[in-house]
C-alpha cells in the first residue's frame, strides 16, 4: 500500500459538503483533543474554524513549545542549475521560457559554499531544475562532496529519484529531502504539467516514500498553494505527512507551506490564498501533527513571517536567492520565482532574538 491508495479512498468523499456542515462545537472539540482524526483536521480547515483562530493559535503555541522549544532553525537554498526538461505552466524554469540557463562548476560550488558558510549557516538546501542529462545524480553527488566540507546538514530539492539513488546520495552526505507534489488534485496536476517526466503524477507522489525507504533522515513535503483550493491541498498535504510519519518512525517528517509567487511566464494562480488562510492552514497542521516541523520560506513578506514566529513555524530560510550561483555571481540569471523577504542571515537572527526565540544554525550532525 502507498499513499496513493489512501488518496484514492478520499476521492469519494465530498470535502466541500463536509466543510459546509462543520459546527462551532466540532471545531472546539477538535482544538481540545489530544490526538486528531483525519476529519478533525479537516474540521480545522473549515470556514467555521476561521472564527476560532485565536484558540487554535494558543493550542498551536503550546504544542510547538512542547515538542520544539523556543527555537527557529535557519537554512538557505543554493541553486546548482536551472536546466529543466519539463513544461510546467507555473514555473520560471519551464523549458519553453527563454531564460539564461546555467550550471555551477565545482569551483563555483566551492565559492558559493564559502560565502554561505561565512554567515554561520550550517544547514543548506541544494536545488536543480529537472534535467537528468544536465544534472545527473553523479553531478549532484560531486556537489555534495564539495559542500560536505562546509555544512553539517545537506538537503536536496531535485527531480524524483529511485530509492537506490537516494541511498547513493545519503552515502555521499545528504540527510534531507524536500519535494513538493505541487498539487494533489490529479486532474489539475495533469493540466499544468504539459510535457516532461514530471507529468508522471504517481512517480512524484511516491518519491518521499522512496526516500524514507532509503533511510533519509528528514523528508519535507508540501503543495504549492494557489494551484487549487487551499483547504483541500492543505488537507492532503497533512494526510501525506501523517502517512509517512506513522509508517517511517526513524524519519523526521516536516511540511512546507509555499505560496505562489511571480515568476517568468504568464501563469496566474487559480485560487487566492490570503495571509489568514495561510495561518489557518499552519495552525491546523500543527494541531494535527504536533511533532512535524513546519517551514515558511522567503516567498512570504518579512512582516508576515515575523508574526508567525511563536505560532507553529519551526524553520525559516534566510539570505535567500533563487538564482543559480546567486550568492556570489556578479552576472545574475533569472530566478525560479521572486522572493518577498530579502533579509540577510544576520537580520533574521536578530528578529528571532527579539521575538524571544533562539536561532539555530546547526541542530544535527552525523557521527
Amino acid at each position: 500500500m502507498s499513499f496513493y491508495d489512501k488518496l484514492t479512498e478520499y476521492k469519494s468523499i465530498d470535502i466541500e459538503n463536509f466543510l459546509e456542515g462543520v459546527t462551532d462545537e466540532a471545531v472546539l472539540r477538535a482544538i481540545n483533543k489530544e490526538r486528531l482524526t483525519d476529519f478533525d483536521f479537516l474540521t480545522l480547515l473549515s470556514d467555521k474554524a476561521d472564527k476560532h483562530l485565536e484558540a487554535m493559535a494558543v493550542r498551536s503555541k503550546q504544542l510547538t513549545l512542547q515538542h520544539f522549544g523556543k527555537v527557529i532553525f535557519l537554512y538557505t537554498p543554493m541553486y546548482l542549475a536551472n536546466y529543466c526538461v519539463n513544461q510546467c505552466t507555473y514555473c520560471g524554469f519551464n523549458v519553453t521560457n527563454r531564460i539564461t540557463r546555467k550550471k555551477l562548476t565545482m569551483e563555483e560550488v566551492e565559492r558559493e559554499a564559502q560565502t554561505i558558510a561565512s554567515t554561520g549557516l550550517r544547514h543548506i538546501l541544494i536545488l536543480t531544475g529537472e534535467s537528468r542529462p544536465q544534472t545527473p545524480v553523479s553531478y549532484i553527488k560531486e556537489c555534495v562532496e564539495v559542500l560536505s566540507n562546509h555544512f553539517r546538514s545537506i538537503a536536496i530539492e531535485v527531480y524524483p529519484l529511485e530509492a537506490e539513488e537516494y541511498a547513493e546520495l545519503i552515502e555521499a552526505g545528504v540527510d534531507g529531502l524536500t519535494i513538493y507534489q505541487e498539487v494533489y488534485n490529479e486532474e489539475i496536476y495533469r493540466d499544468i504539467h504539459l510535457k516532461g517526466p514530471k507529468t508522471n503524477y504517481r512517480y512524484r507522489l511516491d518519491a518521499p516514500e522512496r526516500a524514507c525507504k532509503a533511510a533519509m533522515r528528514s523528508v519535507n513535503i508540501g503543495a504549492l498553494l494557489g494551484l487549487d483550493d487551499w483547504r483541500s491541498e492543505a488537507f492532503f498535504t497533512g494526510l501525506h505527512a501523517d502517512y509517512l510519519q506513522t509508517k517511517y518512525l526513524d524519519t523526521e517528517i516536516s511540511v512546507s507551506l509555499p505560496r505562489m509567487r511571480p515568476h517568468v511566464g504568464q501563469f496566474q494562480p487559480k485560487c487566492n490564498v490570503s495571509d489568514r488562510n495561510m495561518v489557518q492552514a499552519m495552525l491546523a497542521l500543527r494541531l494535527f501533527m504536533p511533532r512535524a516541523g513546519i517551514t515558511v520560506s522567503t516567498r512570504e513578506r518579512a512582516e508576515f513571517r515575523d508574526n508567525l514566529i511563536g505560532l507553529g513555524v519551526t524553520k525559516m530560510s534566510a539570505g535567500t536567492t533563487t538564482e543559480v550561483g546567486g550568492h556570489t555571481r556578479d552576472e545574475k540569471s533569472e530566478g525560479q520565482f521572486d522572493i518577498s523577504d530579502g533579509r540577510s542571515v544576520e537580520e533574521m537572527k536578530q528578529v528571532i532574538y527579539k521575538k524571544g526565540y533562539q536561532p539555530v544554525f546547526k541542530d544535527w550532525q552525523a557521527i
